[in-house]
């Protein structure tokens, strides 16, 4: 089943992936913050989460996204996904794949696959039905600082090959974003340059600007 056109309009422009917090009305003020911004699609992503308050999380930031008109996919767990009925989930290399993926969320559900540096891996990916994949990291990463570096070819070679939307992720700020998007990237995943903000409604408007991406 295809994307809706929402989905499909969602998947372009600032990412926001949320950082390890503990405190779900925390999370959530951070998340509200960034859809003020006009941000359309957020990444739950929680690593210091216990399972209950990773499921407690997940479904509140998918009130509020809903709330905003914006799309949650969920990191790492695709029964999470399916279980609140998340939009989607973003899988990486221990995950088992966008095929086992998309059987436990099914169908119309976005699939983002995390490809490090390897175009193999983004090309098995989509042919299993991946709706997005992302690579990187593309800058030196505080959140992954061993992550392994992707240059900034190799979006242009995704962008060329594959005919899904390419995410760049690593150490984005809006000071080395533009080259991503020079690059081909759709879609730029950010973690702390977003949420560490001062004002995160307002960062979020400067990454959405410059991906012309409007209200």
């Amino acid at each position: 089943m295809s994307l809706t056109a929402l989905q499909q309009a969602s998947l372009r422009g600032l990412y926001a992936v949320t950082p390890d917090d503990p405190l779900l009305p925390r999370m959530s003020a951070l998340v509200s913050e960034a859809l003020a911004g006009g941000v359309k699609v957020v990444q739950y992503r929680n690593k210091v989460a216990p399972p209950p308050l990773f499921r407690a999380q997940a479904a509140e930031l998918l009130r509020i996204c809903r709330a905003a008109g914006a799309l949650l996919i969920v990191n790492d767990n695709p029964e999470i996904a399916a279980d609140i009925g998340a939009d989607g989930v973003h899988v990486g290399r221990e995950d088992g794949g966008a095929a086992r993926a998309r059987a436990i969320v099914g169908p119309g559900k976005i699939i983002g696959v995390s490809c490090y540096d390897d175009l193999a891996i983004a090309e098995r990916a989509v042919a299993e039905g991946a709706d997005y994949v992302a690579f990187g990291a593309m800058f030196p990463s505080s959140v992954k600082p061993g992550a392994v570096a992707a240059p900034l070819s190799l979006l242009k070679e995704a962008k060329a090959r594959f005919s899904v939307p390419v995410c760049a992720i690593g150490g984005i700020k809006t000071g080395n974003v533009q080259s991503l998007i020079d690059a081909g990237a759709d879609m730029a995943a950010v973690i702390t340059d977003l949420f560490d903000a001062p004002d995160i409604a307002a960062q979020a408007r400067i990454y959405q600007d410059m991906f012309k991406v409007t209200a």
